[in-house]
């Protein structure tokens, strides 16, 4: 897939004030500082679609971006520790948990994992339980230029392992560098072939 045009849609904190469910939908979520905005904004190939920052927990609302003129890419709060208010973290869950269970034109949720961190709890967990809400979902291991080969391949294998404790089969997964532009071909296919499928 070749990405053409990618726009800003809406901000919220209220699923109904989201797009009409009307075209395909992919979310990416994760814990925060993983490197979602960075990786949005590769995938994208524009610098500031999705704003980047140094400081944890940027992203506090549900937004939506038009690519294409044909789908939604939703680029979801992340979970896990920022550095905002125990209040305002408090919001996030039934807001996210909300988007979750209404969506249905959701065809996938790309969970992001630092690919330099063993598998956290909190990750598996919310991976799991995605599985349980019978939600598609596919990881996506960031930061993979930090690493060499068979760091990699262990850190690749440990979160296959923890998954494969609860699933029969693994989701999809794809290693990613946002600074190296690594992966990109790989899920923008991933997402076309996904929307064939489904139409």
């Amino acid at each position: 897939m070749e990405i053409t045009s990618s726009e800003f849609i809406i901000s919220n904190t209220d699923i109904e004030k989201c797009p009409p469910p009307n075209k395909p939908e992919f979310a990416f979520i994760g814990r925060s500082n993983v490197g979602k905005s960075s990786l949005i904004n590769m995938l994208t190939g524009r610098k500031d679609l999705a704003k980047t920052s140094s400081t944890p927990g940027k992203t506090q609302t549900i937004n939506h971006f038009l690519i294409n003129k044909s789908w939604y890419l939703v680029d979801l709060p992340g979970y896990g520790y920022a550095s905002v208010s125990k209040s305002l973290k408090e919001k996030w869950v039934p807001m996210i948990e909300t988007y979750f269970e209404k969506r249905e034109n959701l065809y996938c949720t790309f969970v992001l994992l630092d690919s330099r961190i063993p598998p956290q709890g909190k990750d598996m967990d919310f991976i799991r339980h995605l599985g349980s809400l019978g939600i598609p979902v596919a990881v996506v291991l960031t930061k993979t230029d930090k690493l060499k080969q068979s760091e990699l391949g262990k850190s690749k294998n440990k979160i296959e392992k923890e998954l494969l404790e609860d699933w029969e089969e693994l989701p999809p997964f794809f290693i990613t560098s946002a600074e190296k532009k690594s992966g990109r071909t790989a899920l923008l296919d991933f997402i076309e072939t996904a929307m064939k499928e489904e139409s």
